[in-house]
């Protein structure tokens, strides 16, 4: 950057669910030419060596437990690039605005007049069914599905999901990072009204080496999953449209791995 008052571009970027075949042409073409790369924790090695040998890269990830690199540090990573490069990648697993805190960081990046733009990425709410033979939504099982987080403790005094009031509010619901709070969740939307009896798919590992899908009842399923030893990232379904799963139309999984996330 030659220009001391000029700033790079910021690009929020979808990694996707895990699969690299599942990028977008958009991302990875910018992953091909960044200068600088600010990645999260599930990002397969093989979407990292997309990127120039020249890149510099910094790693922000967070995960349950160990959250490494607090959200302010991040943002001031994401600032201290721009002022250096001039095509600077944030890449984050699945979708940037899906969960992810994109908001937030196009948020603060505009607020400062650091150009910012989103690239869409494939969410594993969608992606991870999918390659399980499951669809969330399904004409005779399902015309409605709620995309809920099922943990919220980073920087929140008290939840605010309303597990109860989901649990008749729509046809199916795709919980992602719920595996941890799962027996919890699981008795607040019988509590809500849902049946003992509801079919529920837990897939691990969506799309890449290492995928595997349970399924269960939802009085049942934390059991098994605990005796099953299922680990994050998992996604969980809920609903009918588990019944209307087709093991024929299954993609095969990438032979890639992601990091289990305790």
């Amino acid at each position: 950057m030659t220009n001391a008052e000029q700033t790079g571009t910021v690009y929020l970027v979808g990694a996707g669910p895990g699969d690299p075949e599942l990028l977008t042409l958009k991302a990875h073409r910018l992953l091909s030419q960044c200068d600088a790369l600010v990645y999260d924790s599930l990002v397969p090695r093989e979407v990292l060596d997309l990127v120039p040998a020249s890149c510099e890269r910094r790693f922000v990830g967070k995960r349950r437990g160990h959250h490494s690199v607090p959200q302010p540090s991040t943002n001031a990573v994401l600032v201290e690039m721009a002022q250096k490069h001039s095509t600077v990648v944030r890449l984050k697993g699945g979708d940037p605005f899906l969960f992810g805190r994109g908001g937030e960081e196009a948020a603060y990046l505009a607020e400062r007049n650091i150009p910012v733009q989103v690239v869409p990425g494939v969410t594993a709410g969608i992606a991870a069914p999918a390659y399980a033979g499951i669809p969330v939504t399904h004409r005779r099982a399902g015309s409605s599905v709620t995309f809920v987080t099922g943990h919220e403790e980073i920087d929140k005094r008290r939840p605010s999901v309303d597990w109860r009031a989901l649990a008749t509010a729509s046809d199916g619901l795709v919980i992602y990072m719920g595996l941890h709070n799962l027996p919890r969740i699981a008795e607040e939307l019988m509590a809500g009204g849902l049946a003992a009896t509801t079919p529920v798919a837990v897939i691990q590992q969506g799309t890449v080496a290492g995928q595997r899908c349970l399924k269960a009842t939802l009085v049942d399923v934390a059991d098994q999953c605990r005796a099953e030893a299922f680990k994050s990232p998992s996604i969980v379904v809920v609903g009918e449209v588990i019944d209307q799963q087709v093991e024929a139309c299954r993609p095969s999984p990438a032979a890639v791995t992601m990091p289990i996330l305790f």
